[in-house]
């Protein structure tokens, strides 16, 4: 990673050449939607870097924008190494419920594997806002429950703009 600057006791942003970074819209899809990205295990920025290209190559998706990453300490279950974690902002035409499916098949592919709650983890991508649409359903809250209330969420997300 190219910059890094140190925001806290135990909080480090980072800068590349793709994190943040604003991206050529040329397929605008119906809605925007905001993710979570995050993992602990491996080489985690190589893999959101992975990530930009799999989400680029999609039809179904276009990437917008990508916020720095933040190295931040984990919460829950605290006896694993640091996370690092992100804000992506894509647009699709999938609803929600697709979009949720679809995300949960990307994390599988970069190989998640669901243990126990606050587990360490490959990639994590958690719709943060789908739009502007509330959900409350067994499978999906929109927005993400306690968003607000999270480092890894608020500082990322403090750096996305409305690219043009």
């Amino acid at each position: 990673m190219a910059l890094k600057r140190t925001i806290g006791p135990s909080l480090i942003l980072y800068f590349s050449r793709s994190f943040p970074r604003c991206f050529s819209m040329q397929r605008l899809h119906r809605y925007r939607v905001t993710l979570g990205i995050g993992g602990n295990i491996g080489d985690v920025a190589r893999r959101f870097h992975r990530l930009l290209t799999f989400l680029q190559r999609d039809r179904r998706v276009s990437l917008l924008q990508t916020a720095p990453i933040l190295k931040n300490p984990p919460f829950g279950f605290s006896s694993q190494e640091d996370f690092l974690n992100s804000v992506l902002e894509v647009s699709t035409s999938m609803s929600p419920q697709q979009f949720l499916r679809y995300i949960l098949h990307v994390e599988q592919k970069f190989g998640r594997r669901r243990t126990f709650a606050n587990a360490p983890r490959t990639l994590d991508i958690d719709m943060i806002f789908f739009d502007t649409r509330v959900i409350r359903s067994p499978h999906l809250t929109l927005p993400h429950p306690h968003w607000q209330e999270r480092d890894s969420v608020l500082i990322p997300l403090s750096f996305l703009r409305r690219c043009r």
